[in-house]
């Protein structure tokens, strides 16, 4: 399966270079900057195990791996049915209060932002209207304002990205096989996972421009399974 790795790096200007690689198929090259204040990194998860990485030797190979410190050779296709069942967004226990014990154990650990920023991060990474998706075999069921669409998607590889702070995320693409237009052409999971496992959890990223997507550093709607009520839901996001 084609793998393209994405590189981010920081010049000195404070700026942040983008550029893709593509091996084995002809994906176009290109450049990109961008304001590194946009670019907070893919999500606070990583800043936080990066944190970590960096005060304790004591992590193990799953934790590093969590934190996105990890070599190419580790890396391995994943197939749709890691992220199989039946997901619901995290933005309603947002906007409701829900996650508010989760937001304030961040601000305390976080020496840049405030709780009301920390919040105000959260809900434009975690805004949509798809508050439901299922996804069995290759199809994937969009949940929203009440109408539920549905298409097949088929892997089309993944794609390394790396932060200006050294470490690392994998995004794994599926490309839409049948379905309408209605329907993304491309989604691109994460889950801090690099090899094939089930998901407890995962970021999205839909769209119809491939490479566009890879950028998209601000906006990453977070699904969790359906079964958990609010508090499962806290508990599962304090334990990591």
């Amino acid at each position: 399966m084609t793998r393209h790795p994405f590189r981010l790096l920081t010049p000195l200007a404070g700026l942040l270079l983008l550029s893709t690689t593509a091996q084995g198929q002809d994906h176009a090259g290109h450049q990109h900057d961008h304001d590194a204040a946009q670019h907070e990194h893919e999500h606070e998860h990583e800043h936080e195990h990066e944190h970590e990485h960096e005060q304790s030797h004591s992590h193990d190979h799953d934790d590093d791996i969590y934190a996105g410190y990890f070599a190419d050779r580790q890396i391995e296709d994943r197939s749709l049915s890691d992220w199989a069942g039946d997901w619901q967004s995290l933005y309603p226990y947002l906007q409701d209060g829900t996650l508010d014990e989760v937001l304030a154990h961040k601000a305390e650990r976080s020496a840049e932002k405030t709780a009301e920023e920390i919040k105000q991060y959260y809900d434009r990474g975690y805004r949509t209207d798809v508050d439901r998706l299922v996804i069995d075999g290759n199809s994937v069921t969009f949940h929203e304002n009440g109408q539920a669409r549905s298409g097949d998607y088929v892997y089309d590889g993944y794609e390394v990205l790396t932060y200006a702070a050294g470490n690392r995320g994998v995004r794994y693409v599926f490309e839409l096989e049948t379905g309408g237009d209605a329907l993304p052409r491309y989604i691109q999971f994460s889950d801090h996972a690099i090899t094939p496992t089930d998901a407890d959890h995962f970021h999205l990223y839909w769209g119809d421009d491939r490479e566009a997507l890879l950028e998209e550093v601000t906006h990453w709607p977070t699904y969790y399974p359906s079964h958990l009520d609010g508090d499962g839901i806290v508990r599962e996001m304090l334990a990591h």
